[in-house]
């Protein structure tokens, strides 16, 4: 399973000497922001302006002792309920701020260590702080960052803190985004010598029949002098033998980067392709001597791809008709948390639709969807979120392509979306430095836009792009490719047609679409009319269609109750319109294909016509109703048959016949009374690491076994075990039900939930689901053990006093509640602990700070603690002596703090004995007391 072999590379790879760690579990929340309180007067000017001067939640001290505990990804947006007040292209839910904070041990042994915190996405402005000081901005809800907070963090018992505004009020879309940390987290410990990360390129090319694999391996160091490595390569075939191996020896200065280049000769690889998807892996290994410093592994593949201009697109020179989707990345039930056996599923499904090629659309995806693309042979559209050249923004995109340039799925970067400027001399210059940025890091692959207007202006951003990409506009294909002969072109986008699943006659004021694909957008063209206008044209590279999968939010063409598109072959949780099986007729070419609609429930319409469509790629069908032949058609593979059969009750089949002979059968009947409730998982077992996630489809049945597809009975559900339900839906584009509960309605005789099992999960959990008059079901699924991926303990917070100001050496003994001016920063001097000071004519000293109090340590029995405290002392806090140390040896020493108010100022009074140094040796710290 997936998710167990992530785990065992993960933990093979931490054993070379990296370590990849989860940051995911032991986080803390607050929805909504903190204030910051207003700056004013020098001395609090005067903290704010300094590195580590962080106020409100970002301050390292923060009392977040109320705030909710819970595990990423996360998805806040999602728990919210529907607000017809809010945006109706984000599906009215609300956004806003949140914050999240999590507390990090480091021990010593990591000293000398680069360490570096990656977030793979967080929706959708974020700001990032270490120990209070700021370390990363972000200015999109879809790229990943890798900071490098080594200058920052501490080592040893004191914690460190980690907080993160994010800012889901910034919005990027016109459609439902999410909010929060939804995408995994990680700690990464290396060497200071270390491999960059997405340091290692390896994409495979093709010269004169003879396959090389050219390798970068991208160093950098943050040592305090130059180091030298040897950089060893092994690529690995996908029955794991060694097939090719080479080696580089490179120096690194201090806080600088080098590359490495290798080039490996492969023999007669086994290709990668859309029916064999063969994965090659390629491991860099750091060494220093005998001494392994790092190693990481990338995936990557064997296949030639181009574009032709007159024939379109070729994998491994083989003709191939992109036979597209786009996607957004929400699914039922989870937002766009979306775990990754959730997206396996998804892909799946639209593979078995006859899916070749996926446009995700308009953002680049997590890392490990483009994972199970490799595996499952499914081409990739990687799209650019932002069209802008400047800096900001082409980290963005060069981001995305240094993390995605070796996976053999990825064919196209798209570095737009229908830009207003797209037809522009300004359109043409942005998309020609954005070109040219990719080029710098990936001259393997074209580069597309997708373009809705614009095409024939004197200079616009289609002249900057490899391969065109058209949004819709049919009339255009056959003009622009006589007028540009020479340039290849893909349809981007195509189709926008509506649909409601399970329905089969529109109802305008009732916000509900029919299901015979006659409900094209105003823009758009119906599923068969689109892949014709595709199919006809041999220049045409291919099909993306809008869309895939529905998604929340623009709700086109309604408004409020809608709260999610109808533009999806499958509706939000990934069950099938009429359109998933239109496009598998057309698409699928390997076995046949045949499918009736609608349902055959119609109860009052007897004697009446009832539109019955069939989907074939057989070349003739027979229709038959209780046995008896109503009708038969050459089927029109681009319009499929259609026929008009009075109705009445019992068995309508569909016979698909090639030389008359039948090859195929589909048949519908009409159903009784519901009866029982069904429960059918996707799989058998689930996997009990914590990650791996299951969709369950609920469903009803008569008392003769057949499925009512026109129920909406109210289910509830219960689950025994080590795992959990993190979603419910029903794929109702006009439902207001909460996605976060253990109940659902089903819509159109379905719903589903996704369970998900808990970390270190064993043994059986049971789902049961209940609905008032009829039969619960019950499901029993195993539950696999399996390790969790290696991942950063759950920290509770420390408290260290820091930032102590210290007074100079005093002869005779001082007031220790002497006031400094708010204006004086320097009489006294600023350090932290350990603090040593030689003896000295004078013998006394003050040391002052001050300490956040959490409410949870504000109960009259915390300790203040003092490591190590040389001299005698006078601790004090706001004034009142909690404590004296009588003895001038190095000792703990600790006060009880009783309760007050929520910052308290500890002033320490030090007094040397004479000849021997003194001070605060030792970590200061508020631990709770005992209870």
């Amino acid at each position: 399973m997936l998710f167990a072999a992530l785990a065992l590379a993960a933990t093979a790879v931490q054993a070379a000497g990296r370590e990849r760690l989860s940051l995911d579990s032991g986080w803390l929340f607050h929805r909504g922001d903190v204030s910051m309180p207003v700056v004013k007067g020098h001395g609090m000017s005067y903290h704010n302006g300094k590195a580590n001067g962080a106020w409100g939640a970002a301050a390292a001290d923060f009392d977040d002792s109320g705030w909710r505990r819970l595990d990423l990804p996360h998805d806040w947006a999602v728990e919210n309920p529907f607000d017809r007040n809010e945006n109706a292209s984000q599906g009215y839910r609300q956004r806003g701020i949140g914050w999240y904070r999590r507390y990090l041990p480091l021990p010593e042994s990591d000293r000398g260590r680069h360490i570096e915190l990656q977030f793979d996405a967080v929706a959708t402005h974020s700001t990032v702080w270490v120990n209070g000081i700021v370390v990363d901005r972000n200015w999109s809800g879809y790229n990943g960052r890798s900071i490098d907070i080594t200058p920052y963090v501490r080592y040893g018992a004191d914690a460190n803190t980690i907080a993160v505004r994010v800012d889901a009020d910034a919005q990027e879309g016109w459609w439902y985004e999410g909010a929060g940390i939804y995408r995994h987290t990680w700690l990464v410990k290396r060497d200071a010598l270390h491999i960059a990360t997405d340091g290692l390129h390896a994409n495979p090319v093709q010269r004169n029949g003879r396959w090389s694999l050219p390798v970068e391996v991208t160093l950098q160091s943050s040592a305090k002098a130059e180091r030298s490595g040897t950089i060893d390569v092994v690529v690995i075939d996908p029955s794991g033998r060694e097939v090719a191996k080479g080696s580089a020896r490179a120096r690194v200065a201090a806080l600088e980067s080098a590359v490495a280049h290798i080039k490996l000769d492969v023999r007669e690889p086994k290709l990668w392709s859309l029916a064999q998807p063969h994965v090659y892996r390629v491991r860099a290994t750091l060494r220093d001597g005998a001494n392994e410093l790092d190693r990481t592994e990338t995936q990557t593949g064997f296949r030639s791809i181009r574009f032709d201009a007159d024939r379109g697109f070729f994998l491994n020179d083989q003709s191939v008709k992109l036979q597209g989707v786009c996607v957004h990345q929400d699914h039922a039930g989870v937002g766009v948390a979306v775990p990754e056996a959730i997206w396996e599923f998804r892909l799946r499904r639209l593979k078995e639709m006859g899916t070749n090629a996926i446009r995700f659309s308009h953002n680049a995806p997590a890392a490990e969807v483009l994972d199970i693309a490799d595996r499952l042979g499914l081409l990739v559209m990687d799209e650019n979120r932002h069209f802008n050249p400047s800096p900001d923004y082409l980290k963005q995109l060069t981001w995305m392509v240094r993390r995605d340039r070796n996976h053999p799925s990825v064919i196209l970067w798209s570095i737009f979306n229908e830009e207003p400027l797209q037809s522009t001399e300004p359109g043409y210059e942005m998309a020609r430095r954005m070109v040219s940025e990719i080029k710098k890091l990936d001259p393997t692959r074209p580069v597309t836009g997708a373009m809705h207007g614009g095409l024939f202006t004197d200079l616009n951003a289609a002249d900057a792009l490899d391969v065109v990409g058209v949004n819709y506009q049919i009339g255009a294909y056959d003009p622009y490719h006589k007028k540009h002969p020479k340039r290849p072109m893909t349809s981007t986008e195509d189709t926008a047609a509506y649909m409601t699943r399970g329905e089969f006659a529109s109802d305008r004021a009732g916000q509900v679409f029919g299901s015979y694909d006659d409900e094209p957008s105003s823009w758009g063209n119906t599923h068969r009319q689109a892949w014709r206008a595709i199919g006809e044209r041999p220049f045409i590279a291919g099909s993306f269609i809008w869309t895939g999968i529905d998604y929340r939010g623009e709700p086109t063409p309604y408004e409020w109750p809608s709260v999610g598109s109808f533009f999806g072959a499958m509706d939000l949780a990934g069950f099938a319109k009429t359109a998933f099986w239109i496009h598998q007729a057309q698409w699928v070419k390997d076995r046949p294909v045949v499918k009736l609609v609608p349902h055959w429930n119609w109860t009052g319409r007897e004697g009446q016509a009832v539109h019955v469509m069939v989907a074939s790629n057989a070349p003739r069908v027979r229709l038959l109703l209780n046995g008896t032949a109503v009708g038969e058609q050459d089927v029109d593979p681009y319009e499929m048959a259609h026929f008009k059969v009075a109705y009445a009750p019992g068995r309508i089949e569909a016979v698909a016949l090639r030389d008359g002979k039948e090859i195929a059968r589909d048949a519908v009947e009409t159903s009784g009374a519901p009866t029982r409730l069904v429960l059918t998982p996707d799989r058998k077992a689930l996997i009990g690491d914590g990650l791996d996630a299951m969709p369950v489809t609920v469903s009803v049945v008569d008392a003769q076994g057949r499925p009512v597809p026109t129920t909406n009975a109210h289910v509830r559900f219960e689950i025994d075990g080590q795992a959990r339900i993190i979603g419910v839906g029903n794929g109702d584009p006009n439902s207001h039900e909460p996605d976060k509960a253990s109940e659902r309605s089903l819509f159109n005789g379905l719903a589903q939930l996704i369970v998900q099992g808990r970390r270190d999960g064993r043994g059986e959990l049971k789902l049961r689901a209940f609905a008032e008059g009829l039969q619960a079901a019950e499901v029993v699924l195993a539950l696999q053990p399996a390790p969790a991926p290696p991942s950063v303990p759950t920290a509770e917070p420390t408290t260290p006093l820091l930032g102590w100001r210290v007074s100079p050496a005093y002869a005779t003994r001082p007031d220790p509640n002497v006031v400094l001016a708010e204006t004086d920063m320097n009489s006294w001097g600023w350090d932290e602990p350990p603090m040593r000071h030689d003896a000295g004519a004078k013998s006394f000293r003050l040391y002052r700070s001050s300490v956040s109090v959490r409410a949870d340590r504000n109960d009259g029995r915390a300790q203040l603690g003092f490591g190590s405290i040389a001299g005698k002392a006078e601790v004090w806090v706001d004034g009142v002596k909690l404590g004296e140390k009588n003895t001038v040896e190095p000792a703990q020493f600790a006060v009880t703090l009783p309760q007050g108010g929520p910052r308290r100022q500890v002033t320490v009074l030090v007094e040397a004995a004479p000849g021997q140094p003194s001070g605060l040796w030792g970590r200061v710290v508020l631990e709770p007391g005992v209870r």
